[in-house]
């Protein structure tokens, strides 16, 4: 009964357009009516404490950092680079949307912002050259999801504050599933395009790649800093988005000077205004969250899943058709923050690492952004090139298939996760 009413209220009111937030806060007061512990100061505080948290201070910071990117041609010049280095093979363009994506992946740790920039830089020129337009937007779209994977990860922030697990492990162990989430994106682009009729661009000169290495370098620079500092304990999860804001504030005003002090005032409301948003979503998922607990509702479905508790492969495969079958329906935040607090407790009563399960729950959370019908990023990607949402959708089958084929390789295979994470974790 418990989960009946769990489910019921949260789907009934997303049905009725109720927005996701107060969706989530009216289910926990319907689990508090029915365990008829009703307290509105319970609502009120949780709300409070829900968003008083801080590791979750890093949200908004990469939010910034990454409309400052952006904004000031650190994005630009990434794409630059990867242009340089593999723009002349045949198809180079579509490699360097997967190479652009992995690199900017590494700077904002948003699947919004990294699908926007790729798709107003790419498309236009993946269609000049002769590539079909809905095929070379499913590609940017499929190589912006690789951005919550890589760290810095905005995903794994509310992952890890949601459970409870340390935020720092989390990005380590995500640096190489993101690597195979773009050479799987790589191969499926072999494949359509290798019989295609498309120009390519011409050879740069070892000159040239000098010079576009040396203007990106700043750009690169940055995911060094950030991971390097993670790794050797300089800063925390949190301290890296500040120094992420700072680094790309100096590097946009005072080396490359495309940002100006009077478009800040526009770039802090922009991201002040998704925040907030993120932040009430945060905030609203505590007050289930809690309830969640005390109706003990993971308990209740560790007793569902107790035939397959003994086989972890084959639990983690439910598990993530179930995290498939929801992100179809549901953006990456509220599939999160709904999600972790009863499948946690399960995988861990099943024996399974949280920070392996979190890479997985991250990575098959972010491939949700670009299932549709809702396909968060789909839609802006769809929006930037001009293109009507059936038309991404066509384009984008290979490289959601590629995605998926990854996600079922590391469950069948742990080690890819857990010995990568362990090394880089010393």
């Amino acid at each position: 009964m418990t989960i009946t009413i769990f489910l019921g209220s949260l789907l009934g009111a997303m049905a009725l357009g109720i927005p996701i937030a107060f969706a989530l806060i009216l289910c926990g007061i319907a689990l508090m009516l029915h365990m008829d512990m009703f307290d509105a100061q319970i609502v009120a505080q949780t709300l409070i404490n829900g968003a008083d948290s801080f590791p979750l201070m890093a949200v908004p910071f990469f939010l910034l950092a990454g409309e400052l990117m952006n904004a000031g041609g650190l994005s630009r010049r990434i794409v630059d680079v990867a242009v340089s280095l593999v723009g002349h093979v045949k198809g180079g363009l579509g490699f360097v949307a997967i190479l652009a994506g992995c690199v900017l992946a590494a700077l904002s740790g948003s699947a919004v912002a990294d699908a926007a920039a790729l798709s107003a830089l790419l498309v236009p020129m993946m269609v000049r050259v002769g590539h079909d337009k809905a095929r070379s937007a499913g590609l940017v779209a499929a190589a912006g999801c690789i951005g919550p994977v890589i760290p810095p990860s905005i995903g794994f922030i509310i992952f890890g504050v949601a459970g409870g697990l340390s935020i720092t492990k989390l990005f380590l162990a995500g640096i190489v599933p993101g690597i195979l989430m773009g050479a799987g994106l790589a191969v499926a682009w072999w494949l359509v395009v290798r019989k295609d009729d498309v120009a390519t661009a011409p050879r740069q000169t070892a000159r040239q790649r000098v010079q576009t290495l040396a203007q990106g370098f700043w750009a690169l620079l940055l995911p060094v800093v950030i991971i390097a500092g993670l790794k050797f304990g300089v800063f925390t999860p949190t301290e890296a988005a500040v120094v992420a804001v700072v680094y790309s504030l100096f590097v946009a005003v005072v080396v490359y000077r495309e940002l100006r002090l009077a478009d800040l005032y526009g770039i802090f409301v922009a991201s002040a205004r998704t925040s907030a948003v993120v932040m009430l979503l945060i905030a609203a998922a505590m007050v289930s969250a809690w309830m969640i607990t005390a109706a003990d509702l993971p308990g209740l479905i560790v007793e569902a899943l107790e035939p397959w508790m003994d086989n972890k492969t084959l639990l983690l495969l439910l598990i993530m058709a179930l995290v498939v079958l929801v992100g179809t329906a549901m953006d990456m935040t509220p599939t999160i923050l709904i999600l972790t607090p009863v499948l946690l407790p399960v995988v861990k009563a099943a024996g399974i690492d949280p920070i392996y399960f979190g890479v997985l729950f991250i990575m098959n959370c972010a491939i949700g952004l670009i299932t549709p019908p809702v396909g968060t990023v789909l839609n802006v990607v769809a929006g930037v090139s001009k293109l009507s949402m059936g038309e991404v959708v066509k384009g984008v089958w290979p490289f959601l298939l590629a995605e998926l084929a990854v996600l079922f390789l590391l469950v069948l295979f742990p080690a890819l996760v857990t010995v990568p994470a362990q090394w880089f974790a010393r």
